[in-house]
């Protein structure tokens, strides 16, 4: 029989909390956030590593979690970790429920569940996207760590719908070093737009 969280009833929460979006296209909207714990993409720069490990986040009623996003905005955002590790299903009919515009950041890694307004994927190198996932990205994100993360980001971009927003974005330890290279990069290929994380520059979560 299937557990509770297994079936999307409960999910490992990490944390949730209401601020302004920082990165990607809907940058600067007040949205809340809920951060679902697991993933085992293992980016070895990821600055949440402490959401990989879903055990160490308390199992929590998903209703509980809907009722509470609710007190703070209609916009809400489903991040991890990585989310699809569960079910969202039960999560987003919830939200939908009330009229949420629900958005999720995925690697893309698992199968998607649930119903969503907005799909932002940031492929990762060490675990693909499943193939299913591409043709219904909104908005692909592309972490650059170094150079040849230009070359995957091109591989990436092949696989998505046209009119899907590209952005490349870099890594937070290293965006002295390649913003130069992304910005270059960027104004011979405009088809790309620069994603900054506008929410470590202004000290919100």
């Amino acid at each position: 029989m299937l557990s509770a969280v297994e079936k999307g009833l409960m999910l490992p929460l990490m944390e949730a909390f209401y601020t302004v979006q920082g990165e990607g296209f809907h940058t600067g909207t007040p949205s809340y956030f809920i951060r679902i714990g697991g993933c085992d993409v293992g980016c070895h720069w990821c600055d949440v590593k402490e959401s990989w490990n879903p055990k160490i986040h308390p199992a929590t009623d998903t209703y509980e979690i809907v009722n509470e996003a609710l007190k703070y905005s209609k916009t809400i955002v489903v991040t991890g970790g990585e989310p699809l590790t569960w079910d969202m299903t039960v999560l987003t009919h919830a939200l939908k429920e009330k009229d949420a515009r629900i958005h999720i950041e995925t690697s893309g890694a698992y199968p998607l569940t649930g119903v969503w307004d907005w799909i932002c994927l940031s492929p990762k190198k060490n675990k693909l996207p499943v193939p299913e996932i591409y043709p219904k990205a909104d908005e692909l994100k592309v972490i650059v760590f170094n150079q040849h993360d230009f070359v995957f980001a091109e591989e990436q971009a092949r696989h998505v719908r046209p009119g899907c927003q590209l952005f490349l974005q870099p890594e937070w330890s290293r965006r002295e070093k390649m913003m130069p290279a992304i910005v270059d990069y960027v104004m011979k290929n405009p088809k790309w737009r620069i994603s900054l994380q506008t929410h470590k520059y202004l000290n919100i979560p």
